[in-house]
């Protein structure tokens, strides 16, 4: 098979318009699942239905074949770490972005623990401008909770906002320890209508931890990171949340007690929203007797139990999208000891036929593995995105869920190749990404 990336220094000229015949189209939000046609003018979707053009594509409109497949909503993945600025060996938005376009992906949201932080007005046009010169997919931001990601003083949330890059905020990589931080945080969260995002840890008690704490760990003789770890924050985030009136999502959500006291906020009618990555519902940390430190990320891989919590979780709506937490790193921060090779895998080709895996294995319908992946994603951050809409930003993903291919590190988009899936088989891939109306992969 041939992966085929293009990029467009343009935007699709207004005139423009492409027919996707042959398809069958998928609406997660809507429902729609039906043979049909879809239409782009320019950049947005200018109709489609299963009747569009039954007698003919008229002329002088181009016409792509999608062969049956499913065509619907680009995918976005709202954890990314793409490296830039400061760490472009690892990877940089130029490589991430093939990476994400070979995903379907067709929106991202950068994570702030770059070098530099993405705590600046300036820092975040320099990304914006880089993403407008090097990206094959749309770039989003959360900026830094805190100034320089210390957790002792607010990042000037308003300003960095107004950059129109900026989707929420989070020090993820790093929790916010200081209760007080966070109330004000998230008391920000509802002026400016953006999720305050968190790395649930309490740093005390995973205790320079490597991999979770249980049976493995003791096994191995390395020190271990306890779920409680996770579910102190959540909690105590849960409170600050019902005191005020915020937006609070968890990022990678890993433990069974975590996804309890988010089902219970919920409940509560709280504003609480959360995401699990495709590696905490595919894997337990036994992995991490095989793959070692390609195993090793953080929140860490749990154990059966908890495995099992997050599947529960995404089957009953408590978890709302599925993000990857694409963590690239190079040889040098990977092969070494286990406790102190870096945390982190990459995600982005593989977040779809894992999460297909759910459908695959009758855990969830097609409709809501592609909801997590899609609307749901993007109503956390308040993205026009994820739906088939007449006049929406053409983003459009063609998938076929049956595709059978084995993971080759070696073929992966990403500069960096730590994955601890390298020569597995996958079922799901996707065939084409557009992005804007302009096709940026093509898989043939």
């Amino acid at each position: 098979m041939k992966q085929t990336w293009t990029k467009h220094d343009t935007p699709a000229p207004t005139s423009q318009k492409v027919a996707y015949i042959n398809t069958r189209l998928f609406d997660p939000e809507s429902g729609l699942d039906s043979p049909g046609v879809l239409l782009t003018e320019g950049s947005v979707i200018a109709d489609f239905g299963p009747n569009l053009f039954s007698d003919g594509v008229p002329e002088g409109i181009e016409t792509v074949d999608c062969g049956g497949h499913i065509l619907c909503p680009g995918l976005l993945d709202i954890q990314v770490h793409f490296r830039e600025p400061g760490q472009e060996k690892k990877e940089t938005l130029a490589t991430g972005s093939r990476s994400a376009a070979a995903g379907g992906v067709t929106t991202v949201v950068c994570q702030p623990n770059t070098k530099p932080v993405l705590d600046s007005v300036p820092m975040l046009e320099y990304l914006k401008n880089r993403a407008r010169e090097t990206s094959l997919v749309n770039i989003r931001v959360y900026a830094a909770i805190s100034k320089g990601m210390e957790g002792k003083e607010l990042s000037e949330m308003g300003m960095l906002k107004d950059t129109g890059i900026v989707v929420g905020f989070t020090d993820d990589g790093l929790p916010v320890m200081d209760s007080l931080l966070m109330r004000h945080a998230l008391s920000y969260s509802s002026m400016l209508n953006v999720p305050i995002a968190q790395h649930a840890e309490d740093l005390r008690l995973s205790n320079g931890g490597c991999i979770n704490e249980g049976a493995v760990s003791t096994r191995l003789g390395v020190p271990g990171i306890p779920n409680a770890s996770e579910a102190v924050i959540v909690a105590r985030d849960l409170l600050l949340l019902e005191l005020t009136g915020g937006h609070y999502h968890v990022l990678h959500v890993s433990t069974r007690q975590a996804v309890d006291a988010i089902r219970a906020g919920k409940k509560r009618g709280l504003n609480v929203t959360c995401e699990a990555a495709p590696h905490h519902f595919t894997l337990t940390d036994e992995a991490v007797m095989e793959y070692r430190t390609f195993a090793k990320m953080n929140p860490p891989l749990r154990n059966e139990e908890d495995r099992q919590a997050i599947v529960e979780g995404l089957k009953d709506g408590t978890i709302d999208a599925i993000a990857t937490d694409h963590a690239p790193h190079d040889q040098e921060s990977k092969r070494l000891p286990l406790t102190k090779a870096a945390f982190g895998i990459v995600g982005l080709e593989t977040m779809l036929p894992l999460s297909l895996k759910l459908h695959h294995d009758g855990h969830m319908s097609l409709r809501d593995v592609l909801a997590a992946m899609t609307y749901k994603a993007a109503d956390i951050i308040h993205e026009p995105a994820g739906r088939l809409k007449k006049g929406a930003r053409a983003d459009l993903t063609l998938l076929d869920p049956d595709h059978q291919w084995t993971v080759d590190k070696d073929q992966l988009a990403s500069k960096s190749k730590n994955t601890p899936f390298d020569g597995d088989a996958m079922r799901g891939r996707a065939l084409c990404t557009v992005v804007a109306g302009q096709t940026v992969y093509t898989l043939s």
